[in-house]
């Protein structure tokens, strides 16, 4: 009987060990486990003076230059399952974080969010790094970033790739347009806590995807850490401002001679391109057999990263 309650307590000690160790091991959901993928990635950026703050970018690869811009709420963050195969791919690539997004520094004037700045940095950023020609891929809100980039300068651009991105008005149905004022104030600062991040962020990302288990905690947190404790000028700007008033760019449109890709989420019901397939059509110079329509919503990127890889990669070198 000694011999047997001894082994019964050696078991139990064991068992007590093992739910210790357990315990004590980082959960998926902690925040320790959770910011290990941003921060690894965040780690690789580089910075750059922009005039208005220091820019964060991610910078990699050799041959052709590829410039990856990102919209709202997210960062380069969002091109992380895409940058690599573009690399293998022989390109060399780009992605910032914008002003206001991502690592970059976040200002708190909401006036320093204006398209036509924003899309000046993006000339700053690419003179900086002394590249003279780039093929620009954009999402979101980085349409209106690279319109108005190019009314700026439309000489160094060889290729431009849209991903569900700002075009028309027509097409643009956000969930939500502010006026200005402390409600927009109060919304746009619930990105900046935790607890307003679940009631803003994870929806956000939940209803901008068909294929939900691309969502998880880590790359949720990916989008969520950059704005901690931030300022949420950015996002305010956006909400009261962008959401509310789309500028027509049609004589920019005609006017480019770039050759233009489209890669869309058909099922996205923010940035819809049945409402402005024909637009595009007319205003730009592209044939049928450069648009192609993916089985997924807004963050294309998420849902179908090798599909947008595989495109830019044809598009680009021709096959």
């Amino acid at each position: 009987m000694t011999k047997l309650k001894t082994l019964l307590l050696i078991a139990f000690a064991l068992l007590i060990v093992i739910i210790i160790g357990v315990c004590a091991w980082p959960k998926a959901g902690s925040d320790q486990d959770l910011s290990v993928a941003y921060e690894e990635h965040k780690e690789q950026l580089k910075y750059f003076e922009s005039g208005d703050g220091q820019m964060a970018y991610w910078d990699g690869g050799e041959g052709p230059v590829i410039l990856l811009v990102h919209g709202v709420p997210t960062s380069s963050w969002l091109y992380r399952k895409i940058i690599p195969k573009l690399i293998r791919n022989g390109f060399r690539v780009i992605a910032p974080d914008m002003l206001g997004y991502g690592a970059s520094d976040k200002p708190d004037d909401p006036e320093m969010y204006t398209a036509d700045k924003m899309g000046q940095r993006l000339l700053r950023l690419m003179e900086h790094l002394n590249i003279e020609e780039w093929t620009q891929v954009f999402h979101d809100g980085g349409g209106l970033w690279t319109w108005e980039m190019l009314i700026q300068d439309a000489s160094k651009v060889n290729h431009l790739v849209m991903l569900n991105t700002i075009v028309y008005e027509a097409g643009f149905k956000p969930p939500i347009r502010f006026k200005e004022g402390k409600v927009a104030e109060k919304y746009a600062k619930q990105y900046t806590t935790k607890m307003g991040q679940k009631m803003v962020i994870n929806p956000t990302f939940k209803n901008g995807v068909l294929n939900k288990e691309v969502i998880n905690d880590s790359m949720l947190q990916g989008y969520k850490i950059p704005f901690l404790d931030q300022s949420s000028a950015s996002l305010y700007y956006f909400f009261t401002r962008t959401c509310n008033k789309i500028p027509d760019y049609t004589t920019l449109y005609q006017s480019l001679n770039i050759p233009l890709t489209v890669i869309w989420g058909k099922e996205d019901d923010m940035l819809v391109w049945k409402n402005i397939e024909e637009l595009v059509k007319n205003n730009f110079d592209i044939k049928d057999e450069n648009i192609h329509l993916l089985d997924a919503k807004h963050f294309i990127q998420e849902e179908k990263p090798k599909e947008i890889s595989d495109i830019i990669v044809q598009e680009l070198k021709g096959e």
